[in-house]
């Protein structure tokens, strides 16, 4: 009977010192690159860049699929389907509360520690377009930062929104880092994991119904005869 006492009293423990477990995550990007730390407690770990491996030449040439190498981030994020003003819109609207309700439990317990953006959206191809969707992300940053500031810590955060009507492509850089306990995370995770699995269903059934633009083979008619 005492061993198990002392078993459920280790187990407690170890619950304990796993639930109080910092977890840090730093991102920083710009220029096309970008580096990504993961931090566990005392060990520290890099998601990206991954290491290149040298390649040694082999002699005798095996059948079957070659091995693909790890692709890096830059040209993962490079095909994810950008969202539009509408997708921002439903997502602020969507996750908004669960969000809210999910930090305030948490009493300020996450840290942002650095928070520096500067996005400069590219115009050139549709500037109605690019215009509209400054004025929203203008309008979501300025409204929504107070209200972040109040539930998690963000010491000193500098974000910068421009548009620029001769680039085709939008740039962005910055930094930034996030500290959280895993207690809180798995809390504010499971707070908000139906909202933004419904969020992101709406989301890929918008890109299914979008129609693909026509090329040029296609959309030219033959004279007729």
């Amino acid at each position: 009977m005492l061993g198990l006492w002392i078993a459920l009293a280790v187990l407690l423990v170890l619950t304990v010192l796993i639930w109080r477990l910092r977890l840090g995550l730093y991102v920083a990007f710009g220029s096309g690159q970008a580096v990504a730390d993961l931090t566990v407690g005392p060990f520290h770990i890099r998601l990206a860049p991954t290491k290149e491996t040298k390649k040694t030449p082999q002699k005798t040439k095996k059948p079957g699929k070659p091995k693909k190498e790890p692709k890096d981030l830059t040209e993962v994020a490079k095909k994810v389907p950008k969202p539009t003003l509408e997708d921002i819109r439903d997502a602020v609207e969507t996750l908004r509360p669960a969000t809210k309700k999910a930090l305030c439990r948490t009493r300020r317990g996450i840290r942002i520690q650095p928070l520096r953006l500067a996005v400069t959206l590219g115009g050139a191809e549709d500037p109605a377009a690019a215009a509209e969707l400054y004025g929203g992300l203008h309008a979501l940053i300025w409204t929504g930062m107070p209200a972040l500031e109040r539930l998690v810590v963000i010491p000193d955060p500098a974000i910068h929104l421009g548009i620029d009507f001769d680039a085709a492509k939008t740039r962005a850089e910055g930094e930034i880092g996030l500290s959280i306990r895993l207690g809180t995370l798995i809390a504010v995770g499971a707070q908000l994991a139906l909202p933004a699995m419904g969020w992101l269903r709406r989301f890929l059934q918008r890109r299914r119904q979008t129609p693909a633009p026509k090329t040029a083979d296609t959309a030219a008619e033959r004279p007729a005869a």
